[in-house]
């Protein structure tokens, strides 16, 4: 029999966070999030309580802990979709129906008591956070912003009642092996000088997030606002994205596109991946896991494409040959390959826009959907 727990005391977070630790910790593809992020959850003040309310569970047979999952209301994004949904998030389970059956339920369960009419995951607090069942390219490392799971999980979630909402496919990047076709270098540099545009140069990661981040915030809000799951962004969530992200910033891998005014029009941002320097320590940063996570970011052999953005003013004028010309020379100069992470498979531009790399698509994502 499966016993079900809303998580409450200091032992039951303990076992939430550390369940997926367990599970896949023999398990070569898994790259765990940070111990202390997962355990901020938890916190009162917690930076998407503003937006969104959230309930933990713990599954349990003879007293061992069998698996997890999180519901979580997000406000602002059924207040912008018009939507009445509840998201599934965190889910993970020992193969065994019995054990998604009790999770998936209690997490309905909560939904129905809110009023809401249909369930979506996996899906966190906003796409910055991890998302989508992967279901394709087990056999791949995953990326530190995504989330690794067992072929298994499919046919669980599927044998509740879930169906296929979107998927999101990822790509694996190279550098062209002759290069790019001076053609595409001659496009952008024609697209920069009609519309007066320049590339500009950060002296220093703290220099570029002083003087641009609210700028970029705004670009991004602009050029992802009706994009699958998108919630908008507060002054709170800004100032948490900067503190989390600013270790993994490095100018190297900054792009940022002026008009002649000096007012940023694009921006592309790309992170040293750090997935093996974490692995060890289970997602703590431990000394030696810091001296890893400092040496991956300056000397990385792959990064993962985080965002780019563009202005709505400069959509559909060519920008992105200039992007791309950029990333292309990035990835000549700097590392190995690249990691796309999550692209929606329906949106075209971008899946035309790999096929001027040397591009492998190595991984697929769902977000299913279940009416209640």
């Amino acid at each position: 029999m499966i016993e079900i727990r809303e998580v409450k005391t200091k032992k039951e977070r303990k076992q939430f966070v550390e369940f997926p630790l367990n599970l896949y910790k023999d398990n070569e593809y898994f790259v765990p999030p940070l111990y202390g992020d997962e355990m901020n959850i938890f916190k009162p003040d917690y930076v998407y309580y503003e937006q969104a309310e959230a309930v933990y569970f713990n599954a349990y047979r003879d007293g061992v802990i069998v698996g997890r999952i999180s519901g979580i209301l997000q406000k602002a994004a059924n207040e912008k979709w018009g939507q009445k949904q509840v998201r599934f998030t965190r889910f993970d389970s020992i193969d065994d129906q019995e054990v998604a059956n009790a999770l998936l339920g209690a997490v309905e369960d909560w939904a129905k008591s809110k009023g809401m009419e249909e369930i979506v995951g996996p899906l966190g607090f906003s796409d910055l956070e991890r998302e989508g069942l992967l279901i394709e390219g087990f056999d791949q490392m995953n990326t530190f912003e995504e989330q690794y799971n067992y072929p298994y999980y499919q046919k669980l979630i599927e044998n509740c009642g879930y169906g296929k909402d979107v998927d999101w496919v990822e790509h694996q990047l190279r550098a062209p092996a002759g290069g790019f076709d001076p053609k595409y270098k001659r496009i952008s540099d024609m697209m920069l000088q009609k519309y007066n545009l320049h590339f500009g140069q950060a002296r220093n990661t703290r220099q570029f997030i002083n003087k641009y981040a609210e700028d970029i915030f705004h670009i991004w809000d602009e050029t992802y606002d009706k994009i699958y799951g998108t919630v908008p962004f507060t002054d709170r969530l800004k100032k948490s994205m900067i503190a989390q992200f600013k270790l993994l910033i490095d100018k190297r891998f900054l792009r940022v596109l002026f008009d002649e005014n000096g007012k940023i029009v694009a921006f592309g941002v790309v992170f040293p991946s750090i997935s093996d320097a974490v692995r060890p320590s289970g997602g703590r940063l431990t000394l030696p896991c810091i001296f890893r996570v400092l040496k991956a970011i300056k000397h990385p052999k792959v990064v993962d494409l985080a965002v780019i953005g563009v202005t709505d003013e400069y959509k559909n004028k060519g920008l992105s040959a200039a992007m791309l010309v950029e990333l292309g020379d990035m990835l000549k100069d700097n590392v190995e390959h690249a990691e796309t992470n999550l692209n929606l498979e329906h949106n075209i531009p971008i899946q035309n826009a790999w096929k001027y790399f040397d591009a492998v698509q190595n991984k697929r994502r769902r977000c299913f959907l279940k009416r209640l």
